[in-house]
């Protein structure tokens, strides 16, 4: 008897994250999949490109809720999802990480008795400000079946409380990135006036560090010595919601540009000399491709990325540790691994 997923995303990192996944769901009749977008990230750079490249089904439906501030996006989705679970009657939703979009789904769910799997779960950064840190402990003691992507996470679930159906099975950005990594295209760097190793990428997105013009201008000197020091050049795709800020801003030495593609950002990632974000994504994807990475917080849920000597913290560490292999990823095959636990777990 097929099986009925309903699939909750809504931000740029959950496309990539749903994308492996969704894939493996197409190949296999046991499964139907409807997927929910809530629009969280919804213009044509944050989204559309995402789906066009990543091959992901254009959902079925499309909650358009964006640009509120955090309970009311939280609540109109959590609203409009409830009324889709009652509708479709699904035998599990599935969520990903730590957004608004997760916590709504996971409570719609959690509400009407339906079976929750959360793909990233037992994240964390100890930081109870963070919005995410919040989403991802509550999301995490809903859900049903919880997929670790590190055997930290794992031990975080544990100290909560949470051991049953908990499951160490790797990232499924590792599954995603070695599938980009074997396309790269070194025209990428002609396409924005880039030389191999001789650039940063800089992104910024997090509340700490956008909600006001004095913390996004913090970041800025620093990355501008920084780059200085490494006679490097800048780029620094931008947030829609920061980009109104720009005319408050000195970016002088910082080549800005909109938001770039999947396939372009691994382009970029891959030919890069330094990473310099406040992005859980990409401090990973800067191991995946062999980067150093610099976190732009002051604390990071991705810990073994610092303990292995690929990332450090911009403030108060200003060294790596010796680079060592992270094990805790997996082999690529991620995606295989949850997608048989939840077929496991539906019989």
């Amino acid at each position: 008897m097929t099986k009925k997923i309903l699939t909750i995303i809504g931000a740029r990192p959950q496309f990539v994250k749903a994308a492996v996944i969704t894939r493996l769901f197409k190949k296999d009749d046991s499964f139907t999949e409807i997927m929910v977008h809530t629009g969280q990230h919804f213009d044509e750079k944050m989204s559309d490109v995402f789906f066009r490249e990543l091959d992901i089904p254009k959902p079925k439906y499309f909650l358009n809720v964006n640009s509120l501030n955090h309970g009311a996006m939280t609540g109109r989705m959590l609203e409009q999802i409830e009324q889709i679970i009652e509708n479709e009657r699904p035998d599990i939703v599935l969520v990903y990480g730590d957004t608004n979009s997760t916590l709504a789904g996971a409570l719609a769910a959690s509400k009407l008795h339906v079976p929750i799997a959360h793909v990233e779960a037992g994240l964390r950064s100890f930081n109870k400000k963070m919005p995410e840190e919040i989403n991802r402990v509550l999301v995490d003691h809903m859900s049903d079946l919880l997929f670790s992507p590190t055997k930290q996470a794992v031990k975080n679930l544990h100290d909560e409380n949470i051991r049953k159906s908990v499951s160490h099975v790797g990232d499924v950005m590792y599954d995603a990135t070695l599938f980009a990594k074997s396309k790269v295209s070194e025209l990428t760097l002609s396409n924005f006036g880039l030389q191999k190793e001789k650039y940063a990428i800089l992104t910024v997105h997090r509340q700490e560090n956008s909600k006001n013009i004095e913390s996004i201008q913090e970041i800025l000197e620093y990355v501008k010595k920084y780059a200085i020091s490494h006679s490097i050049s800048v780029i620094w795709p931008i947030h829609p919601r920061i980009k109104g800020m720009l005319s408050s801003l000195d970016y002088s030495g910082v080549d800005v540009v909109d938001p770039i593609g999947y396939q372009e950002m691994q382009d970029l990632i891959h030919f890069s000399h330094t990473i310099l974000t406040d992005s859980g994504g990409l401090q990973k994807e800067a191991y995946f491709h062999q980067k150093l990475c610099i976190t732009l917080r002051d604390e990071t849920e991705w810990g073994e990325t610092v303990e292995c000597g690929w990332n450090r913290l911009w403030k108060g560490l200003e060294y790596c540790e010796p680079k060592r292999d992270i094990s805790d990823y997996g082999d690529g095959h991620s995606g295989e691994v949850i997608v048989e636990q939840i077929r496991q777990f539906l019989g």
